[in-house]
């Protein structure tokens, strides 16, 4: 009889350990037509803790540990679902079908002209933005907790139907988000079309690695392994060209902190009001490459930012106003997080000499970025 009850123990104990492991869906709200949101909560075995949300593949808060080992949630964000369905720049969502610009919102492609809504006017000129008027950080994504050895994830799906936001061709696309035992986020896509079509998709959270609203980023120190950025216009359009950022503000091929230039009467920087740029990064050959390296001296929080993708933007938060309460109750003001979004450079449909962003009927497309977490 001991031996039969020490059994039941520990087929409930495993049983129980292994459901905790993989992660479930809890209820978060419904959106206006009445549709559940879900909210998944990933751990790992040395504190840190990322909770998403399936409205927007949306990233509520990370959780990390300082040099002291007291944690903090490190991106912008809201408490509620109602806050979201308000509207916000993007916090943490995934954006797409095209993340960034696309002038006048229109391409060509196959000789077929393509017009989208043009939902951004930078410099009285205007474009088409992060997907459009309803891009995939406003649309409800079916999700999946996963589990294995030394990770915890969710896989957030979503079928994009053709002439959705104008964009050609249905689109299936996953997006995965791992937390690993190495203090790694790792975002997984894949997605396949039935017509070819622009994909450009990014995860759009804003770090401030002092914790959401603690004030300014401007002390944080940025490394980045890129040697050219693609110039803007005045309306946040390349020109086509790949610049030199040698003797430019433009310049983290050793570190700088955020607001050591930020106010350079340099034009690039006048056009974004601050850092609103793409930096072409030196590994060009679509493996796993170190992009970014972010310090932030009072806490000693670090984040490494990896990836496949050719580009990244970095956005210092030059549009935040104080209008969005955080989750701590506190507005968030101008420059209160940055964004680094790993991307193919914007515009791309428009600009021949960029990589391609052009998905073809039969490919898969699969690009990966990590954000690896620690304190020193």
């Amino acid at each position: 009889m001991k031996n039969l009850l020490c059994f039941i123990i520990m087929v409930v104990t495993t049983h129980t350990s292994f459901a905790a492991g993989k992660p479930q869906g809890q209820p978060f709200g419904k959106t206006g037509d009445g549709t559940p949101v879900e909210i998944y909560t990933l751990t790992n075995a040395k504190g840190i803790k990322l909770r998403a949300m399936t409205y927007g593949a949306t990233v509520i808060s990370l959780e990390t540990p300082d040099r002291q080992g007291k944690s903090a949630d490190i991106v912008l964000g809201h408490n509620t679902l109602a806050e979201y369905l308000k509207g916000t720049p993007y916090f943490g969502a995934i954006v797409g079908r095209y993340g960034n610009r696309i002038a006048h919102g229109k391409f060509t492609l196959a000789g077929k002209n393509y017009t989208l809504a043009t939902n951004n006017e930078p410099g009285g000129m205007p474009c088409s933005l992060h997907g459009g008027v309803k891009g995939f950080d406003k649309v409800v994504w079916r999700a999946e907790g996963l589990t294995k050895a030394g990770a915890q994830g969710v896989k957030f799906s979503y079928l994009s139907k053709d002439g959705e936001e104008g964009y050609p061709g249905n689109l299936n696309l996953s997006v995965t988000y791992w937390l690993t035992d190495d203090n790694d986020w790792r975002i997984e896509y894949t997605a396949t079309t039935d017509k070819a079509t622009p994909v450009n998709v990014t995860q759009h959270s804003y770090f401030n690695l002092k914790g959401e609203g603690n004030g300014d980023i401007l002390g944080h120190e940025l490394t980045f392994k890129a040697a050219k950025i693609t110039p803007v216009t005045a309306g946040l359009i390349p020109t086509g060209e790949l610049r030199p950022v040698k003797g430019t503000p433009f310049d983290f091929t050793t570190p700088h902190p955020i607001g050591e230039r930020v106010n350079s009467t340099d034009e690039q920087m006048k056009f974004g009001g601050g850092y609103d740029h793409n930096w072409v990064l030196d590994s060009q050959n679509g493996s796993l490459a170190l992009a970014a390296i972010v310090q932030e001296p009072t806490t000693g929080r670090r984040m490494e930012v990896l990836t496949t993708e050719p580009g990244m933007q970095f956005y210092c938060g030059n549009f935040l106003d104080g209008k969005s309460i955080g989750k701590s109750g506190k507005p968030y003001q101008f420059r209160n997080g940055f964004c680094l979004e790993t991307q193919h450079h914007p515009d791309s449909p428009n600009q021949p000499s960029f990589p391609s962003t052009i998905l073809q009927p039969g490919k898969t497309l699969k690009s990966t970025t990590v954000y690896r977490f620690s304190a020193k």
